[in-house]
């Protein structure tokens, strides 16, 4: 199939495309390379991609209507994934304008494009983010969603509610994905794993936010990309679905810590902080949903992701 994926020089986006090259599929990719974390990370994931045959890498922006509208009419996709976005709870603090851009004008130039192109299907990315202070866990997706606590996880419960509209009014079929803590080789510098990563092999203290107080399911990008695949592909699902993907399993944040110390081979030094705000204590993946309309089931714990992450950031730091 030609498959396009936004967002191909982000972390979840360059693997998704390797793996549906690796699988003979055609996949045109965009993204604006954008200065929220390190450019040159993003250069050096879309390279790997770049020498591929069946690949068409393109610079550009999802809020730029007539580029979107031009690649539709010259591709006639079979299937369209949207994981660009502007990602990140704190940076939404300091620079809401962002999210406006990318998470909702960006996502309705999607909507519009697949609408006209009658596009068969459209998978987008959601996030944990969306259950905002929720206190019962497992996370469900019968669970309300109506609490944000941050302009992020609006702007991605946002997405889902446009994309029912769409469903609802233009027939469209639209799967959306809350992902729940991502983490693996080629990661996102702005997320813990790295910073942590980074701060132990500088010897400095880590900054650990609400005293250690934290659980999160974290979630290895192999499984992530299973998951968004069959979401893509699997046929028998409804024209509006959404769907957590998450390792359904809540680990403490100090148990990270832990395993990623063991992993470096250095006593970490912590420095205890308060939770900031736009922050939860805990998020937890009820998967029951995606295992029986994907098929999904994560295979990969914290104590075999983390170490992978660890000899992939040491090898790629050398060259």
């Amino acid at each position: 199939m030609k498959v396009f994926v936004t967002g191909t020089a982000g972390f979840i986006g360059m693997h998704l495309a390797h793996s549906l090259l690796e699988e003979g599929h055609t996949v045109v990719g965009l993204d604006n390379f954008n200065d929220y974390y390190s450019v040159p990370l993003k250069r050096d994931r879309h390279a790997t991609l770049a020498s591929h045959p069946r690949y068409t890498g393109i610079e550009g922006d999802l809020c730029d209507q007539a580029l979107i509208t031009r690649l539709f009419r010259e591709h006639s996709f079979d299937v369209v994934c949207n994981l660009a976005a502007q990602a990140g709870v704190r940076y939404s603090l300091t620079n809401p304008g962002a999210y406006q851009k990318s998470n909702i004008e960006g996502f309705l130039n999607i909507l519009e494009a697949c609408r006209h192109a009658k596009t068969p299907r459209l998978v987008y990315a959601s996030s944990s983010s969306v259950y905002g202070g929720n206190t019962k866990l497992p996370f469900s997706e019968s669970d309300p969603v109506d609490c944000p606590v941050s302009l992020y996880a609006a702007t991605k419960k946002a997405n889902e509610l446009m994309a029912h509209t769409y469903t609802h009014l233009y027939g469209m079929q639209t799967i959306g994905l809350r992902f729940f803590t991502v983490y693996g080789p080629w990661g996102r510098p702005d997320m813990a794993l790295w910073i942590f990563t980074r701060t132990m092999l500088d010897d400095k203290p880590i900054p650990v936010f609400n005293h250690g107080r934290m659980r999160r399911d974290f979630t290895y990008i192999d499984d992530i990309v299973a998951g968004v695949k069959a979401a893509l592909f699997r046929p028998g699902l409804n024209p509006y679905e959404v769907l957590n993907l998450g390792n359904h399993q809540s680990e403490n944040l100090m148990d990270m810590i832990g395993t990623l110390a063991a992993s470096l081979g250095i006593t970490p030094k912590m420095e205890l902080l308060p939770i900031q705000p736009g922050d939860v204590e805990a998020t937890y993946a009820d998967i029951t949903l995606a295992r029986q309309k994907l098929g999904f089931q994560p295979t990969t714990s914290i104590a075999q992701g983390i170490p992978k992450f660890v000899a992939w950031y040491k090898d790629y730091h050398r060259t």
